[in-house]
């Protein structure tokens, strides 16, 4: 009975306690209602301050969030671009250039890259995987509505498989193909394009030098990142066997791609390469060796190296008009403050304390802050939304690059808002109602 009692005169004693508290929260609910309210007054008691002040607001984060959105696309689509490119573990064997007289004496004597050299070359190796000769020329092509230079290549049917040409419409070239020399082409999307508008090519003609190809398929659009991308986009695969009988008497190599087991097989196999080059041409050691991988990956450093320069001049830009969106906060808020002395003195006079006084200038800044964050945003998601098809995924919203806009427009709201919110919390009752 005793404990019955204890308990029910704690629970009498807290409960004043508790309205307190619940008084309290309920006081500081109403405050921030109250300041909110009074911020949308305040802008549209001075619209044309208050438009200025917002748009310098709203367009450092449109630039932010757009911009570092936009740098993210780029970088999915030259990663994109990079992987099209299939020169993982892929070295080239080509002509050498002559760098002296002697040089150029030396190589005349000797036959270049051939056709004729592809049975020593590409003997069997066991640390390759794949021999992928390759020869090119630009030509005239001659369909019923017209006359177009395009590139030629002649290609093995490993070619497509191997460095990512994937046929889009009808199908590859194959073994068959090479072996009966059949005049047969596959076309690029661009060319296709050119040639043909919207009609499905597969199955017609084309004449080049005067021999008529029939297309048997189109390749996928390819992303241009390199020159063979761009030939083989605008050109037309043929089998090799035939490109030497049909296109060039002199059966000229542009080069022979070699597609390794593994990395690190590179000095193995181009020293093989090149001793059987040197045989193939009576001792004249006139070709070399191009690692396309690494050529790849320095590539793609020396882009990413120009993404983070860009990152900081899109951060710098988009700073400058944030800060000065930040400098049309303080002067929004000292005319505030100007012109609601009185105000500040009643509420003094009333009971209000220095804290509470300087929370409702801070929170009328951020009030006027997050407005102009907000409608950075919906621009920025919206031309976000409108450039996506530009990119291979798409363009969405770097959340990193939001968080930073928000963060960077109440910060400098905070910042900025605290002189006159200082002003106005340390403002004596008398001398403002004065």
């Amino acid at each position: 009975m005793n404990s019955s009692v204890l308990a029910l005169a704690e629970a009498i004693a807290a409960a004043p306690a508790r309205r307190d508290r619940r008084d309290s929260l309920r006081a500081r609910i109403d405050l921030v209602v109250e300041v909110v309210k009074g911020g949308f007054l305040e802008l549209w008691a001075h619209k044309l301050r208050s438009v200025l002040t917002l748009t310098l607001l709203m367009l450092g984060v449109f630039t932010l969030v757009v911009l570092t959105s936009v740098i993210d696309g780029v970088v999915d689509k030259v990663q994109t671009g990079f992987a099209g490119l299939a020169w993982d573990g892929t070295a080239v064997l080509q002509a050498r250039d002559p760098k002296t007289t002697d040089d150029q004496k030396r190589f005349a004597m000797s036959p270049g890259l051939r056709f004729d050299d592809l049975p020593r070359l590409t003997s069997p190796h066991p640390k390759v995987t794949a021999f992928l000769p390759r020869a090119t020329k630009r030509t005239a092509v001659r369909v019923a509505g017209g006359t177009e230079r395009a590139f030629v290549t002649g290609v093995t049917p490993d070619y497509a498989v191997f460095m990512n040409r994937p046929v889009a419409l009808g199908r590859g070239l194959t073994a068959d193909d090479a072996r009966r020399r059949s005049t047969v082409a596959v076309v690029g999307a661009t060319l296709a394009s050119k040639l043909f508008g919207g009609a499905d090519p597969v199955g017609r003609d084309v004449v080049i030098e005067g021999v008529p190809w029939r297309i048997v398929g189109v390749t996928a659009p390819l992303m241009i990142f390199s020159e063979e991308l761009y030939y083989d986009a605008n050109g037309l695969m043929v089998p090799l066997e035939t490109y030497v009988v049909r296109i060039d008497a002199d059966r000229k190599l542009t080069h022979l791609a070699v597609k390794l087991k593994s990395r690190t097989d590179l000095p193995e196999v181009s020293a093989a390469l090149l001793s059987r080059a040197r045989q193939a041409h009576h001792g004249i050691e006139d070709t070399e060796i191009k690692d396309l991988d690494a050529e790849a990956a320095k590539g793609y450093a020396q882009f990413m190296e120009e993404m983070r320069s860009w990152k900081v001049v899109v951060t710098s830009l988009a700073g400058t008009v944030l800060l000065v969106g930040g400098v049309g906060v303080l002067s929004v808020m000292l005319i505030s403050y100007s012109s609601r002395r009185y105000e500040i003195g009643l509420r003094k006079a009333m009971g209000a304390s220095d804290a509470e006084i300087l929370f409702q200038f801070l929170l009328e800044a951020l009030v006027l802050a997050s407005l102009g964050a907000l409608l950075g945003t919906v621009t920025g998601a919206f031309t976000c939304q409108k450039l996506s098809h530009f990119f291979p995924w798409g363009l969405v919203v770097n959340p990193l690059g939001l968080v930073a806009a928000w963060g960077v427009a109440l910060g400098l709201a905070l910042v900025f808002g605290l002189y006159p919110a200082l002003r106005a919390a340390k403002l004596s009752p008398m001398e403002a109602m004065r």
